[in-house]
């Protein structure tokens, strides 16, 4: 048999075997239970109905001092609330581990400095993984910094920074780290983002906590809270919620 017959032969083979397949009955591979409950998926200014609003501008009920757990600092104006600066970091008061996130954040309209110190602030999960918020903006510094960057470890895919003053919008998928009952990890955390509505972290791995200095390693802890940064400027940020997963 030549190599033409022999393809050809393999070919038929496969092609009767896929009608073979197709002569069964559908209802074997159909899954009717259980069934998906039913999620009002929100809009703009609305969060899904099973997703705990974290911020929705008329309080800080959600929120304390990272510190020290008393009152969060920063201010609430015309529903949005923004850094102050000295005042620290802000937490939420309950710990999530796997999540899904919504957060919309704005850098400052008036351009002051550059590289990292121009709007700069960050999100936190589980107290411990910064994703950077950032005015990077026609504004160079390094790519595992910039906005979108899971700090110091992933740079994004592409920069989709709107221009300074205008609100942006971060929706991530959290994949939690798990460890064995001896303290070391099972499985590292995983993040997916999008920055205005563009994939900019595709389900990457982190190699540990984020850390401003040398390599990042994991330490066995359960769930955390999430966490915003005061780094000095006044970054803004409304409508955050969240979705347990």
């Amino acid at each position: 048999m030549n190599r033409y017959l022999f393809i050809l032969t393999i070919a038929l083979g496969m092609t009767a075997s896929s009608h073979a397949q197709q002569q069964g009955d559908p209802k074997a591979t159909e899954v009717w239970t259980p069934v998906p409950k039913v999620v009002d998926p929100g809009n703009t200014s609305k969060a899904p109905s099973d997703a705990i609003v974290l911020f929705d501008g008329k309080n800080l009920d959600q929120w304390v001092s990272a510190k020290d757990g008393g009152k969060a600092g920063w201010t609430i104006e015309n529903g949005v609330l923004t850094v102050k600066a000295g005042a620290g970091d802000i937490k939420t008061k309950d710990v999530f581990g796997d999540c899904q996130l919504h957060i919309e954040w704005r850098t400052p309209a008036k351009v002051e400095s550059e590289g990292q110190g121009r709007g700069n602030s960050g999100i936190f999960f589980m107290q411990q993984y910064e994703l950077q918020v950032l005015d990077s903006y026609n504004n160079q510094t390094y790519s595992n910094g910039q906005a979108g960057s899971l700090y110091k470890q992933h740079m994004p895919l592409v920069n989709a920074c709107r221009p300074p003053g205008e609100w942006q919008t971060y929706d991530v998928i959290f994949t939690a780290p798990k460890f064995k009952e001896d303290g070391s990890l099972l499985s590292p955390a995983r993040v997916t983002v999008l920055h205005n509505n563009v994939l900019i972290q595709n389900n990457v791995e982190l190699k540990g906590k984020t850390l401003y200095i040398g390599q990042p390693f994991y330490e066995k802890h359960g769930p955390g809270s999430i966490q915003l940064q005061d780094h000095g400027n006044p970054v803004s940020y409304r409508n955050i919620w969240l979705r347990k997963l």
